[in-house]
This record gives C-alpha cells, structure tokens and sequence, in this order.
C-alpha cells in the first residue's frame, strides 16, 4: 500500500490466501483468511531501531494524510455536517505518549483519545508489524484509530454497539475510498498484509482483546463490508 507520492514498493507476504489480484483490483482491498487457526502473525516485538525509520515514519505520514483527505471529502457529503480533523500526536514510545484524560500512554498501543480528540501510537508497535509483515500494517491501524474519531462525531444512533468492528469498517471505506479518490495505490500483496493485520490485533495484544474487538473472522469481515460499500454500510 503506498501513498501517492513514494516509489517504495511493498513486500508481499503469502501467508493468508485471500481474493485472485484481479479482484483485488476491482473490487478493493477485500481480505479473508482461510482458518480461524492461523498463527499469529506477530509474533514477536521488534524495536525501533532494528527498523528502516525514515521509510515507516514516511508510511504514517502518507497513511495521515490519505485517511484525512478520505474523510475531508466524504464525510460532509455522507452526513451533511462540517468535518473536523481530529489532532495527530504521532508516534511515542512506552508511557512517554500523550496522556488521555489524565491516564498515561500505554506501551505498545494505539489509540484514539476522545476527550482530547487526538490519535497515537507507540512506535515499538508500528515497528513490529511493519518488520514482521509490510507497510500495509501502518495503513490500518492509523486508519482504524481514525475511524474511532469518526464514531466520536456521530450521532449516537449512528455508532454500533460494537464499536471496534465498526472502526474496522470504517478503515476499509477510508483505505479503498482513498484509492478510488487517487491518494492511495492497493498493490499485489496489499490485501494479504491486511489480514495478517486484523489476524494479530485480533490474537495477539490484550488490548484488542476477542471479547471487545471481535475475533479475526470477525475483523476481516467487517473491514471488508467497508471496503465494498462504502462508509453507509458501517453505519447502524
């Protein structure tokens, strides 16, 4: 998955079979796992310095920008309300983050703060999936975490019970909108990163824990219902 303006191409990581290419293409960013019994794909951390900086920290910075360009476009014509672009703290490390209604920031997290209106993630984290399985990772999490702010300016009928698979939904519209909108080019490979994405955070953190976040099925399914139809089809 690569932002408009680099020429870095992704490594394509064979692990969940998903969709032919050629749906890939016309379809979007449709991602499914073959078994409930995959192993994870993150299996262990990798900190920051055993990662290429420049190139991940270039990838959040593309993922920032064409998630928002995704949503300054479409959210008014959607909900007919003004768009306000939640802030962007950026990486941390540990509890160095910004703190969130006077709790500090936890290791190896992302998040979005509603009270502060703000997204962040720690960069150990955004080290290890972009090690272990490509830059697609960066992609999905800023765009879910994005998706939390989107619930935020919601009506509260508008946002689901189940708030973590509808972030989900609502980063499969933001990735394939942004392709269809040109700030984002889906590459062979892309759709595979992105399952073993949703495959780890659904197995592997404590803080996207099955109970609240739906298993793997479940968050694959869910990005791929946003994915193929759009930001209505997440919206309860």
């Amino acid at each position: 998955m690569n932002g408009i303006l680099t020429t870095r191409g992704l490594r394509q990581v064979v692990t969940i079979v998903v969709w032919p290419m050629a749906a890939l293409f016309t379809v979007g960013c449709e991602v499914t796992t073959s078994s409930s019994n995959d192993e994870s794909a993150v299996e262990t951390a990798v900190p920051t310095e055993q990662v290429d900086l420049s190139a991940m920290e270039r990838d959040e910075r593309f993922a920032v920008d064409a998630v928002d360009a995704f949503w300054r476009k479409h959210f008014p014509e959607t909900f007919d309300k003004a768009y306000q672009p939640p802030q962007v703290a950026g990486g941390y490390v540990g509890t160095d983050g910004p703190a969130c209604a006077g709790d500090a920031s936890v290791p190896y997290n992302a998040f979005y703060c509603q009270p502060g209106d703000f997204i962040a993630w720690d960069e150990n984290l955004m080290a290890s999936g972009y090690s272990q399985i490509g830059d697609a990772w960066v992609y999905l999490i800023i765009a879910h975490e994005w998706g939390h702010a989107i619930q935020a300016r919601l009506n509260s009928d508008q946002v689901s019970v189940q708030a973590e698979l509808q972030a989900d939904c609502l980063a499969g519209a933001a990735l394939q909108g942004a392709a269809q909108d040109g700030n984002l080019t889906i590459e062979p490979g892309d759709s595979e990163e992105l399952a073993q994405t949703l495959t780890a955070v659904a197995d592997d953190y404590p803080w996207t824990d099955v109970s609240d976040h739906g298993d793997a099925e479940q968050r694959i399914s869910a990005f791929n219902t946003g994915a193929s139809g759009g930001i209505t089809a997440c919206i309860t």
